[in-house]
């Protein structure tokens, strides 16, 4: 970065990973400073004021950004990384942590995280993107559909209880109220055909929900999307199935396909996408991909 002090964009959720963040945030900085960069801390608590922080910080120069957080605090500036061109290091801080996971990051220490964006490995990585009424959001990590889609909503609505407990709550009402939905799937610019299914998922990086491999062998750095569709089961299948995909075994069962492909348009009348844990469309959305489209500094291990 040359002979004069690197000058940096630090990026805290402090809220990440129940509290985690704020602390690895200390840590990432004073290792940071100590080495002689200039760092400008931005704290946000929440998405929205994160990133009204960090649009007014990239009126300034930097020479690279370093995140501490969890999937959601990446994925609601990505786009702002992305057109500023930043090389940025990211500091796993979250209750999932699923990018850093597909990184092979998710265990490393918020020092060495953080200084990899001095003394790194530059690792170009693709992005996933979904159109849904006009509106384009990029995305990390995979993005859900149908029974996954429907349990994340359902956790979202629920006011008790509190912690992962509302989780499960959630995911034991979306059971009961199982069914399949009735998805329209065009693959790569094909002809649209109908597929109904339990659920339909579109993957940039493996892993969702802190580890759960759907689009197991996905790579965030070969420029395609891994489309996993699993078809209608009944709640007896779907609870079978699930220790299969914790341990992602579940690609070869005759109930799943699963394809790579650089484009994807989905629609059903109830049909939900969820990504890097946010609702990112409803009704009908378009999935692509950006290749290249983000530069993450990795440690030297």
């Amino acid at each position: 970065m040359g002979s004069a002090a690197p000058r940096l964009l630090l990026v805290i959720n402090p809220g990440s990973g129940r509290g985690r963040g704020a602390h690895a945030g200390d840590r990432a900085a004073e290792a940071l400073r100590s080495s002689g960069a200039i760092v400008h801390a931005v704290v946000g608590e929440t998405a929205d004021r994160a990133r009204e922080l960090v649009i007014d910080a990239l009126r300034q120069r930097w020479d690279g950004m370093v995140v501490v957080g969890g999937d959601g605090t990446l994925s609601g500036i990505v786009d702002l990384v992305m057109d500023a061109a930043l090389p940025v290091a990211v500091v796993p801080a979250g209750t999932g942590d699923d990018f850093a996971r597909a990184l092979g990051i998710a265990d490393v220490q918020p020092p060495e995280a953080a200084m990899a964006v001095l003394t790194g490995i530059r690792r170009p990585t693709d992005l996933g993107t979904a159109t849904s009424h006009g509106r384009t959001r990029v995305f990390l990590t995979v993005a859900a559909m149908g029974f996954d889609a429907k349990v994340s909503e359902r956790t979202n609505r629920l006011r008790w209880p509190g912690g992962r407990l509302r989780y499960h709550v959630a995911l034991a009402i979306e059971l009961l109220r199982l069914r399949p939905t009735r998805f329209r799937i065009a693959i790569d610019g094909a002809p649209s055909v109908c597929l109904p299914g339990t659920l339909f998922a579109v993957g940039n990086t493996s892993s969702y929900g802190g580890g759960m491999p759907m689009c197991m062998g996905a790579r965030a750095d070969d420029g395609l999307l891994d489309a996993v569709h699993v078809a209608p089961l009944s709640r007896s299948r779907l609870l079978r199935l699930f220790p299969l995909l914790l341990r992602g075994a579940h690609l070869t069962r005759p109930e799943v396909d699963h394809e790579h492909c650089r484009r994807v348009h989905v629609s059903a009348q109830d049909l939900m996408v969820y990504a890097d844990g946010e609702r990112i469309g409803v009704g009908e959305c378009e999935i692509g991909i950006i290749p290249d489209a983000l530069v993450v500094m990795l440690p030297r291990r």
